[in-house]
């Protein structure tokens, strides 16, 4: 062996000493590339899912904020039957509203239907204030958006309302008048004209059930005896019973509707303080029985609907037109014929607020019954103290 090759390294020894020093090098350089290169992806990966969590909390805030905006919406829609309109769609009104606010239609004459939309329109902004700003500000999709919402929550109000009101309208009939057998709470194909009770109370005021043959004569819809949205109800008078010759005498003040009125807008429970005038403690009490109550009934003032005998609401029964009919009412009070018209109209809706709000006697009160309560006789006390300290050296 040559001394070039006694000196020369062996492919052994390169194998077990880890091999060349530049060999080293290059594969420690390999081994840190890798590592960065893991720890570069893995933060990207971390960047990732922190952007994915931020996007996802985005959407559920946006879906969150959606959904809540839905439910403002329909629940400010389901006031809407109940104060601004029974029967008008919302956008009929926001449609003469715009009408009249074109200058080439302002000065023209206008018909007793678009006086009656326009009215609606002015108490749909006074019931949502904000309707009239956010329907300018929002784009178009939004806008066709909200009033959606608002007619689904103002329809899905009236049936929830009805469906609750078949109830509590056969309680009342039962109770008040004891019929045998019952009205079924459940079955309405028994109420209407077929029911002595319920006919007499959907009776025409101009009629009198207790005769055989009226009550023949609308169970066979024979001429003279058809029901239409041209007659008042019975139900509508004090103790049911009208006078032929001032059918004004008595008119709203029926007991079955000041009931439904109270079950709609304080609480069902309060329908049991209708009789007399009442006093300031009904307001209390009524207001402890509506927290107290714990059944979220919310019923409409279909009392008509509830007494007859159709399953299912519609605004036609039989002759009897319900948009009509409630147009009639909506005039009565507001296009009295004159000013003692007016003023008996003023009449009946004190009457009202008193019976459904309870009497106010503090209007009544001395200037001497006043002085002597206690808040005025601190006043007076302790301005006397005051002096007192003052003058004292």
């Amino acid at each position: 062996m040559s001394v070039a090759e006694a000196s020369a390294p062996h492919d052994e020894d390169w194998r077990y000493d880890g091999g060349s020093p530049s060999h080293t090098e290059d594969q420690d350089g390999g081994n840190l590339r890798q590592s960065e290169a893991a720890n570069y992806v893995q933060a990207r990966q971390r960047r990732r899912i922190a952007q994915l969590e931020q996007q996802l909390e985005t959407l559920e805030a946006g879906r969150a904020a959606k959904e809540k905006q839905i439910n403002y919406y329909m629940a400010q829609g389901r006031a809407l039957r109940r104060v601004v309109t029974l029967f008008d769609n919302i956008e009929n009104l926001v449609a003469e509203n715009d009408r009249r606010s074109d200058d080439e239609q302002r000065d023209q004459d206008t018909t007793l239907e678009q006086d009656q939309l326009q009215v609606g329109y002015v108490v749909l902004t006074q019931t949502l204030p904000w309707f009239h700003k956010k329907g300018c500000e929002l784009e178009y999709d939004d806008y066709l958006h909200m009033m959606k919402m608002l007619r689904q929550g103002a329809d899905g109000a009236r049936g929830d309302d009805t469906s609750k009101l078949k109830t509590l309208v056969s309680e009342w009939v039962n109770r008040d008048f004891k019929p045998d057998p019952p009205v079924d709470p459940e079955d309405k194909h028994s109420r209407g004209f077929t029911n002595n009770v319920c006919g007499m109370l959907l009776c025409p005021a101009e009629l009198d059930w207790n005769d055989p043959a009226v009550r023949a004569g609308i169970r066979d819809r024979s001429e003279g005896y058809v029901v239409t949205d041209l007659s008042f109800p019975t139900f509508l008078y004090d103790k049911y019973s009208a006078n032929p010759n001032d059918l004004e005498e008595g008119l709203f003040k029926g007991k079955i509707l000041l009931q439904g009125y109270k079950a709609v807008f304080t609480s069902p429970s309060s329908v049991r303080d209708v009789e007399g005038d009442g006093d300031g403690a009904d307001v209390i009490r009524n207001n402890r029985r509506a927290k107290k109550s714990s059944s979220g009934v919310k019923v409409k003032k279909h009392v008509r609907f509830a007494i007859s005998s159709i399953t299912s609401w519609r605004s036609i029964d039989g002759d009897f037109d319900y948009v009509q009919f409630w147009q009639t009412i909506v005039d009565f009070f507001e296009r009295p014929p004159g000013r003692e018209a007016h003023r008996r109209v003023n009449r009946l809706l004190e009457w009202w607020t008193r019976k459904v709000f309870g009497r106010n006697h503090r209007d009544e009160l001395s200037d001497m019954a006043r002085a002597n309560m206690s808040v005025n006789a601190l006043a007076r006390q302790r301005a006397r103290r005051d002096d007192a300290a003052f003058d004292s050296p």
